[in-house]
């Protein structure tokens, strides 16, 4: 298929309130308000889900918006779903007939993923929130990993198709006015290796929505209809002059990043790409519009995605901490090319949408440094080094399945060495605690320790990436998805680059064998699989590192004697009138 001219995407503009007559104190007494009703969904989540992916790693988001689909607030949870979530309530609304068509206690049910921006997997349930039976005042939703879904695997690196990535429910209602939709629950269970878990994870989607819908709904009456829409319109408008300070601070120009696909799960050449960064004034535009075409394998990261990576690459930096609502949008425009890997059309397969778009985050911060490198870190570790498990437990015959991310090391900036945390864009999720690993899953964990010389020396050195060892107790299916094992995570202004991320699988008959991406790879009893994952970049010279800090470093284990005699040999200098 031809790759079409390039479209340009922007958040819209339109104000629906007036702003100007909002007190300044009320509007910030809703923003928390809100912000307070999307946490109440969160933890209504969290505390009913069945699967340690839900309610131990938060592999989710919850979010609130208005009758324009305009997003209100959004729980800490997983900010790549931050720009997606408008995406899956246009599209399951439009899916069952528009606003016309719907009703107090309505649920709707969504997945198609050129309108999630995500796997199959990654189901989003949209709730429309009404102020007495028909005055429509906007939409909770909550978009959550469920375990399995019914694709050739439970979680794959090799798709050649989006059919053969899981079962689509493309915007239909599971619940009709209150009233549980048995035919749809029926086949969601069907649809499913490990039923009870989505079955579980569905209805805790279902609770929090309807808890978001409470609470969204007092904070609307509490201060009336009229007065809470022009304190939106404030809010979105600080928002909005929150980004473009920042932006103003970049000298205009056009910047271009560059990174590196690994593979496409198909074939094992790598995909080289670049997005460029326009500045203009306060206007910021991300363009992938000159990014390779649709892969044969499933890297292709479809619209809803791309837009959010940009989105998270620009208000991670820009917002000033700030919870993330539509005014932070206003200043960005992206620019895709339909037909390529960042906007795929139908049936391109896209499975793991995820690894472009995070990667793009990264590359989008490497063209910023081309103009302000103290605004930006160095590279992290690259990924989120995806583990996913299953099998039949040999005690009970029991289907189960597991997942998880893992931290990497984060890039030195100027000012700071880098830490060790999950990448930016599941910043506010975690892996589960080894407790809960041992005692859910037939497996020990032999080691987790941060792994020595992995972080990039500088004056700021790279954070350090982690080893996990994982010992098998019974045999197990596992589909790893490590991205950046070919190429090293960059260093910034002299900066060293880091240890890339690695996944090696050691067998019981003593051979081993590299899986940084595969699906379905059998672990035998008493196999271990150990997961390096990547350190961050350095930032500024090794050279001009302090002394006392290389020595803090050598004491603490996070570089070796070697390490530190090769990358900070001042460090070992005898200085002058010293015996």
């Amino acid at each position: 298929m031809a790759i079409a001219d390039p479209i340009l995407h922007k958040a819209g503009t339109e104000r629906f309130g007036d702003p100007a007559s909002a007190d300044p104190i009320t509007t910030e007494v809703v923003r928390h308000a809100l912000n307070s009703a999307a946490n109440q969904m969160k933890r209504a989540l969290v505390r009913t889900a069945f699967s340690p992916v839900i309610y131990e790693v938060l592999d989710f988001a919850v979010a609130i918006y208005d009758p324009q689909m305009r997003l209100l607030a959004q729980a800490p949870s997983l900010p790549m779903f931050m720009g997606t979530l408008n995406f899956c309530v246009q599209e399951a609304v439009k899916n069952v007939g528009g606003p016309d068509n719907l009703f107090s206690g309505d649920m709707l049910m969504y997945n198609w993923p050129f309108g999630t921006g995500s796997h199959p997997q990654d189901v989003a349930v949209v709730m429309p929130v009404f102020l007495g039976e028909d005055e429509l005042i906007g939409y909770t939703a909550i978009k959550g990993h469920w375990l399995d879904i019914a694709g050739k695997d439970p979680y794959c690196t090799d798709t050649v198709d989006v059919f053969q990535e899981g079962t689509v429910y493309p915007g239909v209602k599971i619940y009709k006015r209150g009233e549980l939709n048995d035919d749809i629950y029926r086949m969601v269970v069907a649809n499913s290796r490990v039923p009870k878990f989505v079955a579980g994870d569905l209805n805790a989607q279902v609770v929090g929505c309807r808890v978001g819908a409470s609470a969204f709904e007092q904070v609307v009456r509490r201060f009336g209809r009229d007065e809470f829409v022009n304190a939106v319109e404030a809010m979105f408008d600080h928002g909005e002059r929150v980004v473009r300070s920042y932006f103003e601070a970049i000298p205009d120009g056009r910047y271009v990043g560059r990174g590196e696909m690994d593979s496409n799960g198909i074939t094992d050449d790598p995909i080289p790409f670049e997005v460029a960064v326009e500045v203009r004034g306060s206007d910021v535009r991300v363009d992938f519009s000159v990014v390779p075409g649709e892969q044969a394998g499933p890297v292709n990261t479809p619209l809803p995605s791309t837009i959010s990576a940009s989105r998270v690459a620009i208000t991670m930096l820009a917002g000033y901490g700030e919870a993330p609502h539509e005014g932070h949008f206003r200043p960005l425009e992206v620019m895709t090319r339909p037909g390529t890997m960042f906007h795929p059309r139908p049936p391109a397969p896209c499975f793991l949408y995820g690894w472009p778009a995070l990667q793009a985050i990264e590359v989008i911060y490497n063209a910023i440094a081309q103009a302000l490198p103290e605004a930006v870190p160095a590279q992290s570790g690259g990924c989120i080094c995806s583990v996913v498990w299953w099998g039949t437990r040999a005690g009970t015959g029991e289907p189960w399945a597991d997942g998880s991310p893992h931290p990497v090391g984060q890039g030195a900036w100027k000012g700071g060495d880098g830490g060790t945390m999950l990448h930016i864009s599941e910043s506010a999720t975690r892996f589960s605690p080894i407790e809960v690993w041992e005692a859910k899953n037939p497996w020990l964990i032999d080691r987790l320790a941060l792994t020595q010389d992995s972080g990039g020396p500088g004056t700021w050195r790279g954070g350090p990436g982690i080893e996990f060892r994982f010992r098998m107790l019974e045999d197990t299916y596992i589909t790893t998805a490590v991205e950046r094992s070919k190429t090293a995570p960059w260093g910034l202004t002299g900066g060293g680059t880091a240890k890339p991320n690695a996944a090696i699988a050691h067998l019981p008959d003593g051979s081993s064998a590299s899986v940084p991406k595969t699906t379905r790879f059998l672990l035998p009893r008493d196999a271990v699989l150990e997961l390096s994952t990547g350190g961050g970049g350095g930032y500024g010279p090794a050279s001009e590192r302090p002394k006392e800090a290389v020595e803090k470093d050598l004491k603490e284990g996070y570089i070796s004697e070697a390490f530190a005699r090769k990358h900070y040999p001042h460090a070992f200098e005898i200085e002058s009138g010293e015996a």
